[in-house]
């Protein structure tokens, strides 16, 4: 007991836990092959009643087999943007397991235009993330009434 209190102060130290816990068969993990895959899961996770409110930033944590191990609440912000943390995202990644991510955030203004801000965050992660061994396979703006696909339109 006395040679633990003599213990210098740098001895003194946080503990790091990496831990995953699902309680989803993988049979019952949605698989996204299409940005409408990952789009229907988004409209079913977001809360409708601030889609329009306020913007939010979520990720889609993908294994080798594109099922969905489990979604990050990334942030949320205000009516014109909520400030996404690259670190924060892969460190679920890495946590989860994941290879594959999908971003998604929405724009309470209705537009699914990218700003020049979210298409330099896309560059940012997707950078990252390929030192990791991740792929961002998509990034999606959600609207109440449609969606917007970097992946499809050619900027991933």
């Amino acid at each position: 007991m006395e040679q633990e209190m003599m213990k210098p102060e740098w001895y003194q130290v946080a503990e790091v836990e990496l831990v995953y816990r699902t309680k989803v068969k993988p049979s019952q993990r949605p698989k996204i092959t299409t940005s409408v895959d990952a789009y229907e899961i988004l409209q079913k996770i977001w809360n409708h009643d601030k889609i329009e409110l306020l913007e939010e930033f979520k990720v889609l944590l993908l294994n080798r087999n594109n099922k969905v191990l489990g979604v990050l609440d990334a942030s949320s912000g205000g009516i014109t943007g909520t400030v996404a943390d690259p670190r924060i995202i892969l460190t679920a990644a890495i946590k989860a397991n994941a290879v594959g991510i999908v971003l998604s955030h929405n724009h309470p203004s209705g537009s699914v235009k990218p700003s020049r801000a979210d298409e330099e965050l896309t560059v940012k992660i997707r950078e990252a993330a390929r030192y990791l061994d991740m792929t961002v396979l998509d990034h999606i703006i959600i609207t109440s009434e449609g969606y917007y696909s970097f992946a499809d339109e050619g900027l991933l």
